[in-house]
């Protein structure tokens, strides 16, 4: 008889009371960052408002050392929002206290929109944009790469003995908080994560001054200090979109389908000139975000059956194997969940053509919570019950 194998228990660091409320927190943070790294302090702006609060931030920490102007970067995804465009606009016409750097180059993203061709060359000088670059962007790329999340990277290797801020909170999901409260990743900052610059031989690092702020702490700072933020939040907050939903990166990643339901109304000469740009948008907002079914479709007789279907019927062959890995890796490190949660994941994430496996890593954090491993494990001793009595009647 074989056992469910034991999880080795999370050990988690002791929290400490500072005594201050997380605005004050976030600042004596980045004052320590500036007196470590020598002043030597940037800001990573998506546009979005957990970077805005900490570009802010930073700014007035900057004021109050009397350093000088705070570098800050951003990576332009070119399919970006017409209000985010207009921010970091107006973040680089701060000369005086934002040195700012905007990269507009070429590199290739994943568009979940399309399963034949899936892939967005931002900026490709072969191609039609979906609008023209700034004056005053970075134009030519420095970097070897041409992938998102390594270009990412290698933008933090160039800003070699610098503290680079972002806005990564640990309320926004389970991974992010046990990466950010656990191991120390600098000193005894565990809000921090570091890579290594083989160029240089040496480690960069960022940091995450407002790990432990909520999103109402997030917009109380914005309001009391007037601050200006990407208005795409209004438009989203008037059309009734959760503000825990509220993102304002690319519109066509697997994770921000959702914003495009709005997007046509919100910014239609966004619209008009997305669609022609990436193939399989308008298709995404006229089947909508319920093309996944809750129940069972009654012409299968098992959610493995179906998520085989989808997958033979939707997905290119070269990447059919993709998604079969996903689902015999997760039957083999979750053997307390019933095979068809599993299968009903994996189907969820064929149908959004989660190619990289992101939502999955999303769900399968979760899940682990001891409270949801009991209450998969009474759904599967149940589902293999009615399995041995299907079988006797048979």
């Amino acid at each position: 008889m074989s056992s469910t194998p034991k999880r080795r228990p999370i050990r988690y660091r002791p929290r400490y009371s500072t005594g201050l409320n997380v605005f004050d927190a976030a600042k004596e943070r980045i004052k320590w960052l500036f007196d470590e790294f020598d002043g030597n302090v940037g800001v990573s702006n998506s546009g979005g408002k957990d970077s805005t609060v900490v570009l802010e931030l930073t700014v007035q920490v900057a004021k109050e050392l009397g350093a000088g102007p705070v570098r800050a970067v951003f990576l332009d995804q070119e399919c970006e929002y017409e209000s985010t465009v207009n921010y970091q606009r107006y973040i680089m016409s701060r000369k005086d206290e934002i040195k700012f750097d905007w990269y507009q180059i070429p590199f290739r993203m994943y568009n979940a929109g399309n399963y034949d061709n899936p892939w967005l060359r931002a900026w490709d000088p072969d191609e039609e944009w979906v609008r023209d670059k700034e004056p005053d962007s970075i134009h030519e790329s420095p970097f070897k790469t041409d992938r998102f999340y390594t270009l990412l990277r290698e933008i933090g290797n160039a800003h070699e003995g610098q503290a680079l801020l972002t806005g990564i909170r640990i309320e926004e999901s389970p991974n992010r908080r046990l990466s950010n409260v656990i191991r120390p990743q600098y000193k005894w900052a565990t809000w921090a994560s570091s890579g290594y610059s083989p160029k240089q031989g040496r480690l960069h690092y960022k940091f995450n001054p407002i790990y432990d702020w909520t999103y109402n702490d997030v917009w109380k700072a914005i309001h009391d200090n007037n601050w200006v933020y990407n208005e795409h939040y209004d438009r989203m907050y008037h059309r009734g979109v959760p503000k825990r939903n509220m993102r304002v990166s690319n519109y066509h990643h697997e994770t921000a389908m959702a914003s495009l339901m709005v997007l046509q109304e919100t910014e239609p000469e966004t619209w008009e000139r997305a669609t022609r740009r990436l193939e399989g948008l308008n298709a995404v907002t006229h089947i909508g975000l319920k093309a996944m079914p809750r129940t069972l479709p009654y012409m299968f007789t098992s959610w493995t059956e179906y998520m085989e279907h989808v997958r033979d019927n939707l997905i290119p062959e070269a990447d059919r194997a993709t998604y079969t890995g996903y689902f015999n890796e997760l039957v083999r490190t979750l053997p307390e969940l019933p095979e068809s949660e599993i299968a009903r994941q994996v189907a969820r994430a064929i149908v959004i053509n989660d190619l990289y496996g992101t939502t999955l890593d999303n769900w399968k954090s979760v899940i682990v919570h001891p409270d949801s491993l009991k209450r998969w494990q009474e759904r599967k001793e149940q589902e293999d019950r009615w399995k041995q009595l299907r079988e006797r009647a048979s």
